[in-house]
């Protein structure tokens, strides 16, 4: 049965794991290798990415009241927030192909059985309540600018946001809200799920772990930040349908920067890890 430790490693002590410097080649090589994997295994990737697309026709449906139309943007563009933790599967496939392991679409989901189970649900939860606090922040500053009366139809919104002095402010400062909490969530998640997949260090290490990887590379992870929105924008445009190329390809390209933002194990802890990982399979 997994052991319930999210603040510790499965032994109960805090694990510190070293953080390399990277380079802007290290971005390219990252998406070039996610890539590679996408290539290799395309219906088993897809087979995952088409959860986006599916998701974000829903969003767009759920949405096209008028009541919950000021939502829609901070919906669409929130989603990225948690957009890590529908990618675990995708870590995981990269994970295996690159031990040489078999691999097929059943071992997306082999994360259920991982002994930093706890850790990841916690991490997930802390992702959620993230992108919960950008929608009741979106919500509150709408309702400040705009009144608290919803707008008749989509062409009645982009109206008064478009054509309107409190529409802008509403735009420009929804945007430089939205990307605190997008720098919030890329520093939190970068590598954590990775880790958590590779390693049971606990909840609190792979956040702590992201966060100095982060600062140690700030240019290049706002950068990476930047590669992955432009590829998202993208992928959203046609019907959402193209994020089901794009969400793989920038899932394994995840697992790959992890690979460069963090150093690997003593052999003695490899070691120890492999063994627990047999024992709890």
């Amino acid at each position: 049965m997994t052991a319930f430790h999210v603040y510790a490693d499965a032994a109960g002590t805090a694990a510190h794991p070293d953080v390399r410097r990277i380079s802007f080649a290290d971005l390219s090589a990252a998406l070039r290798a996610g890539l590679d994997d996408f290539m290799e295994m395309p219906s088993h990737l897809v087979f995952i990415g088409i959860i986006y697309p599916l998701v974000g026709v829903v969003l767009a449906t759920w949405t096209s009241g008028a009541n919950a139309l000021p939502l829609l943007f901070p919906l669409a563009s929130g989603f990225a927030l948690i957009g890590p933790v529908a990618a675990i599967g995708l870590y995981e496939i990269s994970r295996r192909r690159e031990q040489g392991l078999p691999v097929s679409w059943r071992d997306a989901l082999a994360v259920r059985r991982s002994p930093a189970l706890p850790s990841i649900i916690a991490v997930g939860v802390l992702l959620l309540a993230v992108f919960l606090a950008w929608l009741l922040v979106a919500r509150g500053l709408y309702v400040e600018l705009l009144g608290p009366e919803p707008p008749a139809s989509m062409a009645a919104l982009l109206d008064r946001v478009f054509n309107t002095r409190e529409g802008w402010t509403l735009f420009v400062v929804g945007n430089l809200i939205g990307l605190i909490f997008a720098i919030l969530a890329l520093c939190t998640s970068i590598v954590a799920f990775p880790l958590l997949l590779d390693r049971d260090v606990g909840a609190w290490a792979a956040v702590q772990t992201s966060w100095r990887a982060a600062m140690t590379n700030p240019v290049e992870i706002a950068a990476w930040g930047l590669i992955v929105a432009a590829l998202l924008v993208l992928g959203s445009l046609p019907i959402f349908a193209g994020l089901a190329v794009v969400v793989p390809i920038l899932g394994h390209a995840t697992w790959h920067l992890y690979r460069r933002l963090v150093a690997a194990p003593p052999p003695e802890r490899r070691a120890a890890a492999a063994t627990t990982r047999r024992r709890r399979a």
